[in-house]
């Protein structure tokens, strides 16, 4: 006798968690400000060169970025630094002690976010990448890991790994760190973890990779908002958005700012030509922070002091903070 078997097809259908609900308004105060939360990560964890950046306090002090949120409209909670504790200080290792750091910066980070403050990070270059993003990935309201999607605006890739990169770089990684490819130990001491899928990234404005980095990028599921499409606020940076919206929980928007027009940067050491100018690209924040999961806003590597003689590399960074607060208010 032939036992009758029952298929459940719904029961090997793979099951995917809805993604996180957001409240429009979960960065507005009481009075209608907007909770802005300004963290600083000075670490470079670049070799050879000295540890600590001085652009992130060129941006929040020098040029009055407490007096410029006040005025457009936000209330801030004071700013914090990312710092190694007394015991990290003792470590070794400039990759390894970014690590630390970054885990600190994490720490930052998620806590703005459960607390309702829309964090700005001032980064000394794109190594804390995965602090920035290992904060958001653990600012749920459980301990289940978010899902982050990454919009990566810059004149580069930044997704080469040690056997594609033709500089030696670190800073030319730490997309390709993010995605779990390269230097596991630095992407794990952030705190980022897991890895982001390929397909949770979008870069905007590349136009200077290596070539194994291109045939790394062409084969990944990395999407891109090229230039002309920030210049002309087009229809694929809503399709970006949307498609981040519709597949992650909470998204980070990162600038490095070599990504800008060179006459806006001249003091940063890797301009590449034809990048949109400050106040072009603050239009296309402002569209992007308009998307309800758009959590956090990353500068990196703005050029300060005497590469910035003028000030029109931080007024260019200004421009940029104030678009996605446009954005913001705009939800």
């Amino acid at each position: 006798m032939t036992r009758p078997v029952l298929l459940l097809a719904s029961t090997l259908m793979l099951w995917i968690p809805p993604a996180a609900s957001v409240q429009a308004d979960r960065y507005v105060a009481a009075d209608g400000t907007i909770r802005v939360a300004v963290v600083k990560q000075p670490i470079k964890g670049s070799r050879n060169v000295p540890e600590l950046s001085e652009n992130p306090d060129y941006i929040a002090a020098g040029g009055g970025l407490a007096d410029r949120l006040t005025e457009w409209g936000a209330t801030l909670k004071p700013t914090a630094t990312a710092r190694l504790t007394e015991a990290e200080q003792g470590d070794y290792g400039e990759w390894h002690r970014l690590g630390l750091a970054n885990g600190h910066l994490g720490d930052l980070v998620a806590a703005n976010e459960r607390e309702g403050y829309f964090t700005v990070g001032l980064l000394a270059n794109c190594n804390s990448l995965s602090g920035m993003l290992a904060g958001l990935q653990h600012s749920g309201p459980t301990r289940r890991p978010l899902r982050v999607g990454l919009v990566f605006i810059d004149a580069h890739g930044d997704y080469n790994t040690p056997e594609t990169t033709l500089s030696g770089m670190l800073g030319g990684m730490p997309v390709a760190v993010a995605a779990g490819h390269a230097l596991t130990n630095i992407r794990m001491k952030s705190g980022l973890d897991p890895a982001l899928p390929t397909s949770y990234i979008v870069m905007s404005c590349v136009r200077d990779a290596d070539p194994l980095e291109q045939e790394r990028i062409d084969r990944s599921d990395i999407e891109m908002i090229p230039v002309d499409d920030i210049r002309s606020l087009s229809q694929n940076i809503h399709a970006q958005m949307r498609r981040l919206s519709d597949t992650t929980d909470i998204i980070y928007i990162h600038i490095d700012m070599d990504v800008l027009d060179p006459s806006e940067v001249p003091g940063h050491p890797l301009t590449v030509p034809d990048g949109p100018t400050s106040l072009e690209l603050a239009a296309a924040l402002e569209v992007m922070f308009q998307y309800e999961k758009a959590a956090a806003l990353g500068l990196a590597s703005t050029p300060a002091g005497d590469a910035d003689p003028d000030g029109r590399s931080r007024q260019a960074a200004y421009n940029l903070i104030e678009g996605a607060l446009k954005g913001l208010r705009a939800r």
